[in-house]
């Protein structure tokens, strides 16, 4: 092919491409994307400097900014609202407008809105740092940064939410309602359960007392649980994996009796979190049940995901991309089952506040909602910046072996872990007397630790490597040819 030739097709790509960016604001998508593997390395960076920690406790080095009590809410709070909220973002604006053809209400209000939620995420971590916080599971920050929080996300959902009422085509989009759930309901029991009364700028005492306080906040705990790192991220789903796929979703109607069904179970199963407490008994088993009812919805949308590939198998052999995709479904059904067996009383009284809930915990965040956003990025990133592909795919391979390899050996050492520890812990002498102490089973858990970090430290550097493959790809990669580009657009 002739330079000429080159130049117009190149020529002609821009063109798309400046029709894409009048057509849709690519601008905070593209910031949302690139903040999402910012603070996925730092968060998880984070998360390897505590297991560490617990393998090595003197890493603290007497100084409380960096003590695992201050260190452990950063990372919890970093991957899921600064890596997973970004992820969220990005993702929504990209979807919301091509599924709706129809642009974001405010090109400034979605920059304010990217750069608040930064500059937000800064203070966060500064004010865990120095020491400040309400104690609450996922709601750590304080009353004056929770009204931050809370009018950035009143900003979202009038962006979001915008695009739909202006649609230019008569459906939503499945993914949509995924999205739109989690923005709803995350709002809802996050302002409930950030009530308090404050005392100075950064202090505050929470509105509720005892038990009370405590259901309320694991009704907001578990929800965030489920419609942020499950319901957001199923939007997420039903979206790119038919996209990569190159395939139509399995079942559209299953894919809504999904919607329906998740939604109006999910919220009842915080209980759970607080089974032999003060808690009434009829809230603990109806935490129980409704979350063992909660496994079917979750296994629909699974199953409804992994069928879209019927007749697509073989692309897993050479597309890394889809792998992602297909093993965070794996990570997703096998972390929806774990849970609901999890909330059984019976299995509940061994696995309660042992290293089996950390696993399951990560058995999620890193097998689903990580796998499921890196995937989803690594197909967003080259159309983005009008590339023809990612820079490297031998990278991306890399990357799903080291994902996938630490998600393994991080959630079978907590099993493991767990497991002999409820035993430790529940084992008795016959005259009645614990069979042993704590720092016995602490220790039995050490080598547990270690392969965590082992594992926890494998995913981390793949992390590193999505940001490497991401600079090359912008700063290398071959631009995308007309023909592309306008496939691009047309399929908006």
């Amino acid at each position: 092919m002739s330079p000429s030739v080159l130049q117009t097709s190149a020529d002609h790509a821009n063109i798309m491409k400046e029709t894409q960016e009048t057509l849709y604001n690519m601008q905070v998508v593209r910031q949302f994307t690139l903040a999402t593997i910012v603070w996925g390395v730092l968060g998880m960076s984070m998360g390897v400097f505590i297991a560490a920690q617990l393998v090595w406790p003197a890493l603290n080095f007497d100084t409380p900014w960096i003590s695992f009590g201050r260190i452990r809410p950063i990372h919890t709070n970093l991957v899921i609202f600064a890596f997973g909220g970004s992820a969220l973002f990005a993702t929504s604006f990209y979807v919301v407008q091509r599924t709706c053809k129809a642009r974001l209400p405010s090109d400034f209000m979605a920059s304010l809105f990217f750069w608040g939620w930064q500059l937000m995420l800064v203070a966060i971590v500064a004010s865990y740092a120095m020491g400040y916080t309400t104690t609450k599971e996922y709601a750590e920050m304080e009353w004056s940064l929770s009204i931050v929080l809370t009018v950035l996300w009143v900003i979202y959902t009038w962006l979001f939410f915008t695009p739909i009422a202006r649609r230019k085509v008569s459906h939503i989009y499945v993914g949509n309602w995924f999205y739109g759930a989690f923005i709803i309901v995350t709002a809802m029991v996050f302002i409930i359960n950030s009530a308090a009364v404050p005392v100075t700028a950064m202090k505050s005492y929470s509105i509720y007392s005892g038990a009370t306080d405590a259901l309320i906040q694991w009704w907001y705990g578990h929800s965030i649980v489920g419609f942020i790192l499950s319901v957001g991220f199923l939007g997420m789903m039903y979206y790119y994996v038919p996209k990569q796929a190159g395939r139509p979703i399995y079942s559209y109607r299953l894919s809504i009796v999904h919607f329906w069904a998740i939604i109006s179970i999910y919220i009842w199963a915080g209980p759970h979190h607080l089974h032999y407490t003060a808690l009434p008994d009829w809230a603990q088993s109806l935490g129980m049940v409704m979350s063992v009812i909660l496994l079917a919805p979750s296994w629909g949308g699974m199953i409804n995901g992994m069928m879209t590939l019927s007749g697509a198998w073989h692309k897993l052999r050479s597309d890394p991309i889809l792998r992602f995709l297909v093993v965070s479904l794996a990570f997703y059904g096998m972390s929806t089952f774990e849970g609901p067996m999890m909330a059984i009383k019976t299995v509940n009284s061994l696995s309660h506040y042992t290293d089996w809930t950390i696993g399951h915990v990560h058995a999620g965040a890193l097998g689903w909602v990580a796998m499921i956003s890196i995937g989803s990025l690594y197909y967003m990133i080259p159309r983005l910046w009008n590339r023809e592909a990612m820079y490297s795919t031998a990278l991306i391979s890399l990357h799903f072996w080291l994902a996938t390899a630490g998600t393994v050996l991080y959630i079978a050492s907590m099993w493991v872990n767990g497991i002999t520890q409820g035993l430790m812990w529940r084992a008795i002498n016959d005259d009645g007397t614990l069979s042993y102490s704590f720092v016995e089973a602490l220790e039995a858990s050490h080598f547990g630790y270690v392969v965590r970090l082992v594992g926890g430290s494998l995913f981390a550097s793949g992390m590193l490597l999505l940001a490497l493959n991401c600079w090359l790809t912008l700063k290398a990669g071959k631009p995308a040819t007309a023909a592309e580009a306008a496939t691009e657009v047309s399929h908006a």
